[in-house]
């Protein structure tokens, strides 16, 4: 789960991590408000999205789609970007103004764009220098990761790609916890020096506090500033959460803002449905992560391209099967549908029962091809066979693969 940018900095204050003092507002009066709060001569409004690059993206109205894919691109577009310099309160209202309702389009986002319902005031800040740095699970380690650049900002992407040995790391056993030593190895490697090193050493180990404690699956700062007193500060904040541990967040799961997620993933997780929408044109109903990646990948081998992935699990009920192809039959892009089934725990004729039904309710439009394997398999085919679909048969994955990708290409 994703949070807001202003709610990762309302976490991370509670762990003695400094960040700027800002206030969230959903409206221009409210912004003009927070910036009479914060004092001083200088703001900066931030757009509040679940994007990455919102100071090189823009915010677009009605444009038309070229302007959009430039603004994608990260290419100049009139108008003003997602994170705006305001030298008073006149300009944080008209900042807030054209930011508030309106999409803001960033190359996180695709062309699509987000829409900004909520925007962010914070007082301005004496930078000196920008870093990058960012803690997370290393799965290939089973250690935390600790990775930073003395080049961060908005290009951190391109210097990863193009300079990797800037990007410096460290690691930290869970079983023994982030020492003091292993943030000072890491401050020097980003080439801090004197007191700003200790300050590092401060911040670091905070960071980590709030990462471990927090159940979060990744925290990046970018930039993490050195003021020009020596200070550093968490000019930005990203925070992902590990889903499994929510329940011991009910905090964090009230941040949650489903209007930044698509509404049909919101859906499926209603159900217990794992689904991710793609842009493709061939639906996927498949249980099992692996199976659904394995059939998203043939599909991909055979010249298709998949428009989901849709793992119904092991225990789903045929409701949930039901739903499952009612999500996918509800994507006008789908030109055709493929179930792949293993049958384990999940049994074949739940599956049959579940595409029967929704298939019943809502009608088929496009070519459906069925491949069955497993627990039940015979009677799922059967109750296939006698229920008067227009569906194609295939025993295994290949033929399956091989009979939608001709069936949508006919189409």
């Amino acid at each position: 789960m994703k949070i807001h940018e202003y709610q990762a900095k309302s976490i991370l204050r509670r762990f003695g991590v400094a960040v700027p003092e800002g206030h969230a507002a959903k409206t221009p009066d409210e912004a003009v408000a927070a910036a009479e709060k914060l004092g001083g001569k200088i703001w900066v409004v931030k757009s509040q999205i679940h994007a990455g690059g919102r100071g090189k993206g823009r915010i677009v109205g009605e444009v038309d789609e070229a302007a959009i894919a430039l603004a994608a691109q990260g290419k100049p577009l009139a108008g003003p970007g997602g994170v705006r310099l305001a030298r008073s309160l006149d300009e944080v209202r008209e900042a807030a103004t054209a930011m508030l309702g309106n999409t803001l389009v960033t190359k996180q986002t695709g062309i699509e764009g987000k829409t900004v319902g909520t925007i962010y005031v914070e007082g301005g800040v004496d930078i000196a220098s920008e870093l990058y740095l960012a803690v997370l699970l290393d799965r290939g380690t089973g250690k935390v990761l600790l990775m930073g650049s003395a080049e961060g900002g908005t290009e951190i992407e391109e210097v990863a790609e193009k300079s990797p040995e800037a990007i410096k790391k460290v690691w930290v056993d869970v079983s023994t916890g982030m020492g003091a030593w292993q943030a000072r190895e890491l401050a020097f490697q980003l080439g801090m020096k004197g007191k700003t090193v200790n300050k590092a050493v401060g911040f670091m180990q905070a960071l980590y506090k709030a990462y471990m404690e927090m159940d979060a699956s990744m925290l990046e700062i970018n930039p993490l500033v050195i003021t020009g007193a020596g200070d550093i500060i968490a000019l930005d904040a990203k925070m992902t959460f590990d889903d499994n541990a929510l329940y011991r967040h009910k905090d964090v799961l009230g941040m949650r803002d489903l209007a930044e997620e698509d509404a049909t993933e919101v859906e499926a997780a209603e159900y217990g449905l794992n689904f991710i929408k793609l842009d493709g044109n061939i639906g996927c109903l498949v249980n099992g992560a692996g199976l659904a990646m394995s059939t998203m990948d043939i599909i991909q081998f055979k010249g298709g391209s998949p428009a989901n992935f849709l793992d119904v699990g092991g225990g789903a009920t045929q409701e949930a099967v039901a739903k499952a192809f009612r999500l996918i039959t509800a994507d006008p892009n789908v030109k055709g549908i493929l179930v792949n089934i293993f049958g384990g725990i999940m049994k074949c004729d739940v599956i049959a029962l579940g595409v029967i039904a929704a298939v019943k309710e809502v009608g088929l439009e496009v070519p459906l091809v069925v491949r069955l394997a497993g627990t039940n398999v015979e009677l799922g085919k059967e109750l296939l066979a006698n229920s008067g679909l227009n569906l194609i048969p295939a025993n295994t994955l290949d033929e399956a693969a091989d009979a939608i990708v001709a069936a949508v290409a006919k189409a």
